[in-house]
Parts: structure tokens; C-alpha cells; sequence
């Protein structure tokens, strides 16, 4: 499979002011297969170390300071000669090691000709607390589940080359329009973590599909009950175990007594903050104005959590396939088709998207693109029915308003219809 974040990868490759690089991001996305398939492709050769397997590697960084000292013991280990620029040095699970991960600070000031990737599962909860990492001294490189279009090129080569050359204000034919819906349902179900995109490709069994996500999920779980933290382990599982249940409200806003009865902010909004720096959870929140800058009018206590892959949270809210296949409207449909949308908008712009409450209007995404503030309607079907969106719209005429639906691409006065399925597009469509 190939992914989008190969190509920024290269880009740090070729950077002059290259510092190491970590890669972060919920466990399974493919931070590995990512690593060592940069290494093979792009270098002459890679060395990689596991701190998780090879126990006897922590008393290299524990020992030696010296960069150059380090990279002698590591290639007598490896077996092979590691040329600065050459060879790719590949640390996994580094979070196992506080002194290698230390170490890239002496490898940027000392010996920065060394080209270093490191990666390992919850490094985003270690990056959030400033003194366990070498702060301005690495590059950091955030990596996410499949997003639709690897999704696409994965599972449909010929319909990916069509989605390709799909460009502002292209007609889309009506039979690749559905072609394209179809593969949208698929990924709804299947998501985009790797290990389940690659089984439907190669064995086209949703059962397995659905049996991979919910191990998935007991790996996430059991991962939480490891955790040795300040944070109670206890309390990150209650939070992500009630967020089919904080989506499926009516109001979709999180409510902490909705995981606990009696339920308060100082009780989890540090298992908010453990699960959103870990990479399993998505937190938009609730706009007071939609003003340039966005940032500035956050509702700190308001927010929406969303999680990092559809097909996981299809998988937590124990939706069945055949809804989602066959019904055009089914328990859930909003919460996941926004979680879809979010998961595609994710990184495409400079500021996370938010939404708006308030003042009797509802908006499920508002984006920040220069200065010019788009209001975001996600609809699951064909539905163009959006009181608040509409008024919005028509009260305030932005230069932008897009409705991502099951509808066409069109534009329909000031609002823009953009299929589901072209969400990952956004940007490029504006």
C-alpha cells in the first residue's frame, strides 16, 4: 500500500535543516512498515533496532553520550556498516528507551550527517510532557490510519487513477459517482488501519474485518491498563469506551457525566488529554465566534471527541454492515459520517477544524482557510435539509460553504455539494 506520508518523508530527507525524526500516532497505523519501507526505497541500506525486543540495546544509550560512540556499538550489533547519509537508522518503540530517545539531541548538535527515524506507541503522550524529550531537536511527523484516497488506490488501482483527475469543478459521471460511493460504504466498515485494509484485499471477508477491529480494540484497552502514569488507567478506559455513547446524543457534545454519573471535569480531563495525545481521539471544539483567528474563540469546556478511525468507532458503536449498506438511514449515521469527514479533513489545513453551538445554529465543522472562516454541513445521505447551515449561509454569504453529502459534486448558490467520498480533496476543490 502506498501512503501519502511517504512523500513527507522525502521532504525531510531532503531538508538542510533535517533533525531526527519521530514519527507519531496511535498504535498499528503502519509506523513501522512506513520506516522500513522509506529505508529501502529511498536509501542504499537501513539498519533498524526494536528497544521492545532487544533489551541488551538500552545499555548502549544508558552508557555512551558520544553519537559517534553509539553508532560504532550499534553497527557491530547490526552487522553492517552505517555511512552518514546512506544509511537510514531506524529505532522502534524508542518510548522504551527514555535515554535513546534523549540521544537525539546529542545525534542533531553532534553528528546531524546521521539520518535518525524513531517511532514508537504512545510517543504522543511522552511529546506532551516537554522534559521527557529533546524539545526543538527532532522533527515530528504525525501518522494516521489509511486516509480514503490510500484507501482507494489500495482497493481500486482503476477507479483511484479516475479519482485522481477529479479537479475543481469536474463533471462527475453518474457511473463512477456510484462507483465511488460504493467504495465509500466500504471504507465506513473496513476504516483504514492497515492490518484491516490489507485483509480485505487480499480475503474479502468482513468477519475478519470485524474481528481484526475488535482485537484492535483489546490492544488499545489492554495498553491503557499498562499505563504506569499519573493519569489513572481506569478512568482513560471509561472515557473511550463512553464515546459511541457521548456521539449517539443528541447533542453530540461531551458530557464527563455521561461516563460517571455525577461525573466532573477534574475527574477525566486528564484521561481527555492522555487518550487525545496518544492519537486515539480527535477533540473539535465549540467556536464563540466564527471570526478569524478560530483558535482564539475556543470554548475550552466545550468540545466533541471523535475517534482516529471510522471503522473503529463503527466497530465500538456496534453498528452491522448491513445498516450502513443497505438502509439510507440507520441509528449512528450523523456521528460516523462526521467522524469520516473529520478524519479527512485532518492535516489538510493549518488550523483544526472546530464547530458551532450556540445562538439557536448548529454547524458540524467550521474551517479556517487565510482568513476566510467555512462553515461545514456533513450530511450521511442525499439529504440537503440543514435550517442552520442554510441560515448561516444565507445571513452571512461566505466566500465558501460546503455540504458534504451522498449528492453530486455541484454548486448550488453560495453552497458547494462535495461527495463524501472527495472529502480528503477539500483543499484542492476550494
Amino acid at each position: 500500500m502506498r501512503r501519502n506520508a511517504i512523500k513527507d518523508m522525502e521532504n525531510w530527507k531532503n531538508r538542510n535543516d533535517r533533525k531526527p525524526l519521530i514519527l507519531k500516532g496511535a498504535r498499528q497505523v503502519g509506523k513501522t512498515w512506513l520506516m522500513k519501507e522509506f529505508g529501502k526505497n529511498y536509501y542504499k541500506d537501513f539498519v533498524y533496532f526494536n528497544f521492545d525486543e532487544e533489551e541488551e540495546l538500552k545499555a548502549i544509550f544508558d552508557t555512551n553520550k558520544n553519537p559517534y560512540r553509539i553508532m560504532e556499538l550499534l553497527s557491530l550489533i547490526s552487522g553492517k556498516k552505517i555511512t552518514p547519509q546512506d544509511t537510514l537508522i531506524l529505532f522502534d518503540e524508542i518510548q522504551e528507551c527514555p535515554s535513546a530517545l534523549n540521544s537525539l539531541k546529542y545525534f542533531k548538535e553532534n553528528a546531524n550527517e546521521y539520518h535518525i527515524i524513531a517511532a514508537g506507541s504512545l510517543l504522543g503522550t511522552l511529546l506532551a510532557q516537554p522534559k521527557t524529550y529533546p524539545v526543538g531537536m527532532v522533527n515530528l511527523l504525525s501518522i494516521y490510519p489509511l486516509t480514503f484516497d490510500e484507501f482507494l488506490e489500495a482497493a481500486d488501482p482503476s477507479l483511484y487513477c479516475y479519482y485522481q483527475e477529479i479537479k475543481k469543478d469536474s463533471k462527475i459521471e453518474d457511473i463512477f459517482h456510484t462507483r465511488l460511493l460504493e467504495l465509500y460504504d466500504y471504507y465506513l466498515i473496513i476504516g483504514g488501519m492497515p492490518e484491516c485494509v490489507s485483509s480485505w484485499i487480499t480475503q474479502k471477508d468482513p468477519a475478519k474485518i470485524s474481528q481484526i477491529q475488535r482485537e484492535l480494540i483489546e490492544i488499545y484497552e489492554n495498553d491503557f491498563s499498562k499505563h504506569n502514569g499519573k493519569v489513572s488507567s481506569g478512568r482513560i478506559l471509561m472515557v473511550f469506551r463512553s464515546i459511541a455513547a457521548q456521539l449517539g446524543k443528541a447533542n453530540e457534545k461531551f458530557m464527563y457525566g455521561a461516563v460517571r454519573e455525577g461525573g466532573r471535569a477534574r475527574d477525566f480531563e486528564e484521561a481527555i488529554e492522555w487518550l487525545v495525545s496518544a492519537g486515539m481521539l480527535n477533540r473539535v471544539y465549540n467556536s464563540s465566534r466564527l471570526e478569524h483567528p478560530l483558535p482564539a474563540f475556543d470554548r475550552l469546556d466545550q468540545f466533541k471527541l471523535f475517534v482516529f478511525d471510522t471503522g473503529i468507532l463503527k466497530q465500538m458503536a456496534g453498528i452491522d454492515n448491513s445498516a450502513i449498506l443497505l438502509k439510507s438511514n440507520y441509528q449512528f449515521k450523523g456521528p460516523l459520517t462526521e467522524n469520516f469527514v473529520l478524519q479527512q479533513l485532518t492535516g489538510q489545513f493549518d488550523v483544526a477544524p472546530r464547530y458551532f453551538s450556540g445562538n439557536n445554529k448548529e454547524l458540524d465543522f467550521v474551517i479556517q482557510y487565510g482568513t476566510d472562516i467555512i462553515p461545514v454541513e456533513a450530511k450521511g445521505g442525499e439529504d440537503k435539509s440543514a435550517p442552520s447551515f442554510k441560515k448561516y449561509v444565507s445571513e452571512h454569504e461566505p466566500r465558501y460553504a460546503l455540504r458534504f453529502s451522498k449528492r453530486n459534486y455541484r454548486k448550488d448558490g453560495f453552497i458547494t455539494n462535495i461527495p463524501l467520498y472527495l472529502a480528503r480533496k477539500t483543499r484542492e476543490l476550494l
